[in-house]
């Protein structure tokens, strides 16, 4: 299956998620989950009960291209907390309390401590950055962000010299998340940025789109966005924010060694070993087979190239 460009997003299937999915869903079957009926997006997510944000607009940072709507971003997405279908987390994520929220802070830092989301996103000033999303199962989505630098927030608690690198921790509650239930993977989610990238102005922590809150599916309340990555590294639902000395052993290269690396830049040249990556298809736009080529660094190279200086990006995927 290697290289072939007729693979739709939906078929496309890790495969951990592939040996542990037929579990999962005997799962939700036997606790009435599954076989509940399945409402209309507009009934999973009223958006006119969402609450609104307020927040600037950062255009030197947005891409200028048509933004998906708010019905494809929040009804396909991946968070295998709540199911491993793209249609899964608009299904299942309301069980997720999203307030009240704290996060720890802790490590290499010299302010540690657990702030509630509303002291942690102060005194930082919003802002709405319409980003490009490419998932390594090649989809692709433009999606309007509020959020604020992750640089600002890293700098606040001070890191010290021996801080190389910035852990992020998914709450564990399988009880809010009944995909934690399941060996899909090692939970709770873990992801990782180097310290440069973690301070690199495009990297945000998301608190909205499209002018409200995050809703449940899509990461809230605090979620992690880094446009030149592939979409897993952009975790969700964050806990705790660690600075360690060490690179993170992170929750999808555990997993899958093989496909899945720390890095995880968008690459059109390093295929996954079971499709190819030099295309995608950008959900909404064309029939299903409409795809166009693949961008290295996801479009964001001028900004973000030089991190990689001298690097092998084909090991370092």
């Amino acid at each position: 299956m290697r290289g072939d460009s007729r693979i739709l997003p939906s078929e496309i299937t890790p495969e951990p998620v592939y040996l542990a999915r037929r579990s999962f869903l005997a799962g939700l079957a036997g606790a009435g989950l599954a076989a509940a009926s399945t409402p209309a997006l507009a009934q999973v997510v009223n958006v006119t009960l969402v609450p609104r944000l307020e927040f600037r607009r950062n255009a030197r940072y947005s891409t200028a291209e048509k933004a998906n709507s708010f019905a494809e971003v929040a009804g396909y997405n991946n968070f295998y907390e709540f199911g491993t279908g793209k249609e899964d987390p608009a299904r299942n994520a309301h069980t997720l309390r999203p307030r009240p929220w704290s996060v720890v802070v802790d490590g290499e830092c010299e302010k540690p401590g657990r702030l509630d989301l509303e002291d942690l996103l102060k005194p930082h000033p919003l802002e709405e950055r319409i980003y490009r999303l490419r998932c390594v199962e090649a989809w692709s989505m433009v999606i309007p962000w509020i959020g604020l630098p992750l640089g600002d927030l890293v700098r606040r608690f001070q890191p010290t010299s021996r801080a190389k690198y910035v852990e992020f921790t998914t709450l564990l509650d399988p009880k809010q998340m009944p995909g934690q239930r399941y060996g899909v993977l090692d939970w709770p989610y873990v992801e990782g940025l180097r310290m440069d990238e973690a301070t690199h102005p495009l990297a945000i922590l998301a608190v909205g789109l499209y002018g409200r809150v995050l809703p449940n599916q899509n990461g809230a309340p605090l979620r992690l966005v880094v446009p030149w990555k592939y979409g897993f590294k952009s975790i969700k639902s964050i806990v705790r924010i660690r600075f360690t000395e060490r690179m993170p052993r992170t929750s999808w290269p555990l997993s899958a060694p093989r496909e899945y690396g720390f890095y995880a830049n968008v690459n059109p040249a390093v295929d996954h070993p079971r499709w190819s990556q030099k295309s995608e298809r950008r959900i909404g736009a064309g029939s299903l087979f409409s795809r166009q080529p693949t961008q290295p660094f996801n479009g964001y190279a001028e900004e973000v190239a030089e991190l990689y200086r001298g690097m092998d990006l084909a090991r370092n995927f």
